[in-house]
């Protein structure tokens, strides 16, 4: 279980793809992860809900959606989060997106999908990062069935039966999820000469820089080089 995310970072996907995997044929055989999104829960601030992370000219950059704050907000459900529309973040993060990966590898093969995506101007934070997350697993090539909670329960509850990586996938905090799936290597990123590798940016950086590899990154302990590409 996962909690909504603003293009996620890849510890994000590593989690969902660690639960996918591939049918002794390999190719076009898929046991999909099952993952749920907890959809019940109230907004919380300074979190992934609404921010993301890339990997810009100076280095680490954060980019973050603007909410419309109402009356109560942190006690509204997170599907009830409406995106402040009235400024123009939506240019300036684009442009962002832009200088940081317009001379990587794939960017121009993802781009204007993408930013179709965000140009549709939904009202809701949460149909935004729906739309983008499953964006993302289209294009890495990850094979998830995405259900989506019915009901608030406490993360350590026992309630949910897998596993709950709500709370561990945090902008303030580090985790050992990369680490504990033998993910924690380096793939190239733009500015890595200048500034060396960041890891666990936003799921962008790495399928911008590494595209159709990026799925070979993130199953690296199931897959070898020469293991042909999921088809998309």
């Amino acid at each position: 279980m996962l909690e909504t995310a603003f293009f996620p970072p890849v510890s994000y996907f590593a989690a969902i793809a660690e639960e996918f995997t591939l049918s002794p044929g390999r190719v076009n055989s898929f046991v999909p992860s099952q993952v749920w999104i907890e959809a019940c829960e109230n907004y919380q601030k300074q979190s992934y809900r609404n921010r993301c992370r890339i990997y810009a000219a100076g280095g680490m950059e954060n980019l973050s959606i603007p909410i419309i704050h109402e009356n109560g907000t942190y006690s509204l459900p997170i599907k009830e989060i409406r995106i402040d529309w009235t400024t123009p973040w939506l240019t300036r993060l684009k442009k962002a997106i832009v200088s940081a990966y317009e001379t990587s590898a794939y960017f121009e093969y993802y781009k204007d999908e993408l930013f179709q995506i965000m140009d549709s101007r939904p009202e809701k934070l949460f149909d935004l990062n729906m739309e983008i997350l499953n964006f993302f697993l289209a294009k890495t090539g990850i094979v998830a069935e995405i259900h989506l909670t019915k009901k608030f329960s406490l993360p350590g509850s026992g309630m949910f039966p897998g596993k709950d990586l709500r709370g561990i996938i945090h902008p303030k905090r580090d985790n050992s999820i990369l680490t504990d799936l033998g993910l924690d290597k380096p793939y190239w990123q733009v500015f890595s000469p200048k500034h060396g590798f960041i890891p666990d940016l936003s799921i962008m950086d790495l399928l911008f820089n590494e595209g159709p590899d990026s799925i070979n990154y993130l199953k690296s302990r199931y897959l070898s080089d020469t293991t042909p590409l999921l088809s998309r």
